[in-house]
């Protein structure tokens, strides 16, 4: 008798809605990068195209509102998708596009909402924000700012110490995302300080701060690999803990890649022991 196939094991399945980077170190393929290093399956629905390399951005080139609803449509119409993640959406019809795609979808969400660059510049035009908090951020399970997205969410100051970082972590609890994970990479401190809040209370997730030059990408691959972790059925403050670690060892591997002349890229494939993060 001839053997009986073998069922193949469901791999789990991410998708990512962000911009494309033709430099390769952040947006898409940063996400790619990480969903495959976690062993998930990437899925992708292109928002932005950008003309991109370690120096900077010399173009960007937005994909209309309705192809881009298409794209998800595809994807979630065929792949099981575990867990979701946006990254840039170029305007107000994208992110209105992408909460009509994902208005009953059950999977996670991880919203990353890229609206200011590390040069400060703004890559989001401000009549977007409030479409972005009001209808986007209600959907998501995981919010992942950095200090300037946080100030512009909450329309304040850019914090300047961690008591600061705690009270608006709280405060964007109420635009309605399950947690929040506050990026503190802007702070001059010694460790790199995050905040994780959620409806339980507050936790500071450390790391010691590493001197490298290749940072670009950082804020993608940190809410990539929490969605990468949710995929494969961690809570929320588990994946986020998990995407602290995760990138602390991307960074400190991060000058064994040499690529371009510019900010290069976290290492993504480092394979070595995740770095325990400590928390009070």
């Amino acid at each position: 008798m001839p053997d009986t196939p073998l069922k193949a094991r469901v791999t789990p399945t991410a998708l990512t809605i962000a911009g494309s980077d033709s430099g390769g170190g952040a947006g898409i393929q940063a996400d790619l990068k990480t969903f495959a290093a976690h062993g998930v399956y990437g899925a992708s629905a292109v928002s932005a195209l950008t003309a991109q390399n370690t120096l900077g951005v010399q173009g960007v080139m937005p994909v209309s509102a309705e192809f881009l609803a298409a794209q998800v449509q595809s994807v979630l119409s065929d792949l099981p998708v575990a867990a979701i993640k946006t990254g840039m959406l170029a305007d107000a019809a994208a992110i209105r596009a992408v909460v009509v795609a994902l208005r009953d979808v059950s999977a996670p969400l991880v919203v990353d909402p890229v609206m200011v660059a590390t040069s400060g510049d703004r890559l989001l035009p401000a009549s977007a924000v409030s479409a972005l908090r009001d209808t986007l951020l209600p959907l998501a399970h995981l919010l992942t700012p950095n200090l300037p997205e946080a100030a512009v969410l909450l329309g304040a100051d850019v914090a300047t110490d961690v008591d600061q970082m705690l009270l608006q972590a709280k405060s964007l609890l109420a635009f309605g995302p399950r947690a929040v994970l506050l990026k503190g990479g802007h702070l001059p401190s010694a460790d790199a300080v995050d905040v994780y809040c959620d409806s339980r209370g507050c936790q500071l997730l450390r790391a010691p701060r590493v001197a490298t030059h290749n940072t670009h990408g950082t804020g993608c691959t940190l809410a990539a690999a929490a969605c990468a972790r949710l995929a494969l059925g961690d809570s929320l403050e588990l994946a986020a803990r998990h995407a602290k670690s995760y990138l602390y060892q991307a960074l400190c591997h991060a000058d064994n890649v040499a690529v371009g002349a510019g900010a290069g890229p976290v290492h993504h494939f480092f394979f070595h022991t995740a770095y325990e993060v400590s928390h009070e």
